[in-house]
């Protein structure tokens, strides 16, 4: 789950960031830009003064015509400083195009582009346009024009085009400074993500934990509602209630089982110990009579099976390394006589190798599933146990080559009371494989079935190599 919500927290935070920083790079490049443009609004209507009192055409003799030239002379040296100290271009322009001055003096108006439209636009007797706004990455000029008014007239435009690389300089290092916020405020945010989601997800993956210690028969595992959100804490505390209340069912369903297994037995034996001296007084051989003593026996036999059953269910597992390999050749050498005697021939093949497993829990899982295998193996044929290890797991593979089981009788192999309804006459409870499940999976272990090709049933014991996490 933190790895779908932390994304989307991250998203939603750059985006917000990205809003909040877009307009501010966009607001810094203006703020510069409009700075540089007022001050060449200021410079234009300086010089527009200076040239205002400049006659046009030049007076060419007398008073007026040095007059004339001393004021011409000073707007020239006017705009040949402001060229040097500077480098912007500046002129005064007759509506003929010829300077009045300008410099620097190669500098005259082209014919087309930004200095010659905003010429023009300043002879309407208006200050040209604001220039558009340049970026960092572009080498544009700014032009400013203002009129120079005589008497109503305009009579000459003053026109100053100027660099922009210092300004553009100066909005890279606004965006840079920006940029380096916008980064430390997204680590900053992506530093609280990550807390946030820690916060709120800790209870939800101590509940995930604790539903699957319980799930894998924990039945002690509680939530710890110290942390969280309050909805989860409740949820937790709720969550605890439940697990307490469906332990105490299970406690009381097992105690059922085992008090009942346990008072059924003596019962069972002075019946059956009756009906056996019931035996003494019919004749000898009555079917009925064999009958009912063997129903009584597969009761009895079912009563133990219920009660280990129950034990197995409440006995906590005894962990520790084992050598799976060792206790699976001595299940089979304790099985061998039995299935001699029966005419199957039981062959192991268990190199050593650890695990961590109940050695008491693991061996009578074993005794069921070799009970199982060499009881539906006909005479003549053999029973196969297999110690393999693939790295995180040890098996023991136990194969036989009876009759096998269906995909259907597959699927429900292992529930309790189950049976086949082909193997109805063959003596049994139904209950040994849910007891050995029980016990693999208190520790850890699991037990799974599959067809042995080409007949027969292959049960695969699996067991942990590393310690199951409590």
């Amino acid at each position: 789950m933190r790895t779908r919500l932390l994304p989307l927290l991250i998203v939603l935070m750059a985006a917000v960031l990205l809003a909040l920083g877009v307009p501010l790079a966009v607001s810094v490049a203006g703020a510069q830009q409009q700075k540089v443009v007022v001050d060449r609004i200021d410079d234009t209507a300086r010089f527009a003064a200076l040239a205002q009192f400049v006659t046009a055409p030049p007076a060419t003799s007398g008073a007026g015509a040095a007059t004339n030239d001393e004021r011409r002379d000073t707007l020239s040296r006017e705009l040949a400083s402001y060229y040097e100290v500077y480098g912007i271009r500046a002129g005064v322009f007759y509506r003929s195009d010829t300077p009045m001055a300008h410099a620097p003096r190669d500098w005259y108006l082209p014919e087309t582009g930004e200095v010659r439209d905003a010429y023009e636009e300043a002879f309407l007797s208006r200050r040209s346009h604001d220039p558009r706004q340049v970026w960092p990455w572009q080498r544009n000029r700014l032009v400013v024009a203002s009129p120079v008014i005589r008497d109503g007239d305009v009579v000459a435009v003053v026109v100053t085009d100027s660099p922009t690389g210092a300004m553009r300089s100066r909005i890279l290092h606004g965006w840079l400074v920006i940029g380096a916020g916008e980064i430390a405020a997204m680590l900053l945010a992506i530093g609280a993500a990550l807390q946030l989601t820690g916060w709120v997800l800790k209870p939800v993956r101590v509940l995930d934990a604790t539903t699957h210690d319980i799930a894998t028969g924990r039945l002690k595992s509680r939530v710890a509602v110290a942390s969280g959100p309050p909805e989860l804490r409740r949820l937790a505390r709720s969550f605890n209630e439940m697990a307490d209340n469906v332990e105490d069912v299970l406690e009381q369903q097992r105690a059922f089982v085992a008090d009942a297994s346990h008072q059924l037995r003596n019962p069972l034996a002075a019946l059956l110990l009756r009906i056996e001296l019931l035996a003494y007084e019919l004749p000898e051989g009555n079917e009925e009579i064999a009958s009912v003593q063997n129903e009584g026996k597969r009761l009895a036999q079912v009563l133990d099976d219920l009660l280990d059953l129950a034990l197995a269910e409440h006995t906590e597992a005894d962990l520790r390394t084992t050598d799976i390999g060792a206790l699976t050749a001595e299940r089979v050498a304790a099985w061998a006589p039995t299935a001699e005697a029966k005419g199957v021939r039981l062959v192991g093949d268990c190199p050593p190798t650890t695990a961590w497993a109940d050695p008491v829990g693991l061996s009578s899982a074993l005794d069921a599933v070799i009970d199982n295998a060499v009881k539906f193996t006909p005479e003549g044929e053999s029973v196969e146990v297999t110690v393999a290890s693939d790295g995180e797991a040890s098996t023991i593979v136990v194969a036989d080559h009876g009759p096998g089981l269906t995909d259907e009788e597959l699927a429900r192999v292992g529930d309790r009371f189950w049976r086949s309804g082909r193997h109805q006459n063959i003596k049994g409870s139904g209950l040994g494989l849910s007891i050995s499940r029980t016990l693999l999976a208190a520790g850890g272990g699991s037990l799974s079935y599959d067809h042995h090709e080409p007949e027969g049933l292959r049960v695969t014991v699996s067991v942990p190599r590393s310690r199951p996490t409590a």
